[in-house]
């Protein structure tokens, strides 16, 4: 099977983005399945994070099948009840209550594939452990599911490091998004699970994380919040193609490509 996973998208420049990249992506390497992060994936020039359905809505018409999110998925409250579809997770350690599942089997699939989402600790909120999160989500995982891919929203490449480790040979893919930046340290490691530290994102990289650089740039010289503008020039979509092998889980390859749209 050949997955492809689309990095943090940021706005309607990651959407339009992905407009562009997902028929290359098409022509290039056939995948059977496409998944973005879309937690910053709502419309609109100032929004800080989050989803809603014109945004899923027009990825799903490209050819998006599934989603997964992070820690921005919470801050558009007039997107929180798209949680409820069935092709999308939030991070699995949020407190029990929380809107929304952090596993699910991807529709279409036969119950073979299953994605999961958690977020990391280190300089984030102190949620639920990660690592010990995936294990109760494997120890239920139904016996039909050969292939699980676990996006790991992390900020520090040291945690993301250690989770895919400690997946090793547990998971097919284990993909660090968050950080909008592309480590391209892409790998399958020793017993068979491929492994990005950071994928990117999908926004404009004429920016700071998709967003216009004189805000950021005030916010940290003076110190105090500050309206962020998202950023629409030089629109690439970073973006990582993984082949698996269906009857073992295995990957035997993960490339990372990014895409700029003319």
């Amino acid at each position: 099977m050949i997955i492809a996973f689309f990095g943090d998208v940021v706005g309607d420049p990651g959407v339009q983005g992905l407009v562009g990249a997902v028929p290359h992506v098409r022509r290039t390497h056939n995948p059977d399945l496409l998944i973005a992060n879309a937690e910053n994936s709502a419309a609109g020039d100032t929004r800080m994070g989050g989803i809603d359905e014109s945004g899923l809505a027009e990825m799903e018409k490209i050819g998006i099948q599934f989603f997964t999110t992070g820690n921005h998925v919470w801050e558009n409250l007039d997107g929180i009840g798209q949680l409820d579809k069935d092709n999308i997770v939030r991070p699995a350690n949020y407190p029990g209550d929380a809107p929304g599942v952090g596993m699910a089997l991807v529709p279409g699939t036969d119950g073979r594939v299953a994605v999961i989402n958690v977020q990391g600790r280190a300089a984030m909120l102190a949620l639920d452990c990660p690592f010990r999160t995936v294990d109760r989500l494997l120890d239920s995982m139904p016996s039909s599911v050969k292939i699980i891919v676990v996006d790991m929203h992390a900020s520090t490449t040291g945690e993301t490091l250690a989770i895919g480790w400690y997946l090793d040979g547990r998971v097919s893919l284990v993909l660090g998004t968050h950080t909008h930046v592309p480590t391209r340290d892409e790998r399958v490691l020793t017993k068979g699970t491929g492994y990005v530290t950071d994928v990117g994102m999908c926004g404009a990289y004429d920016s700071i994380l998709g967003f216009d650089k004189n805000g950021v740039i005030e916010k940290f010289l003076k110190m105090r919040p500050v309206q962020r503008v998202l950023a629409s020039d030089d629109i690439r979509t970073d973006y990582i193609v993984a082949d698996i092998d269906e009857s073992t889980g295995k990957a035997r390859q993960i490339i990372h490509e990014q895409f700029a749209v003319k």
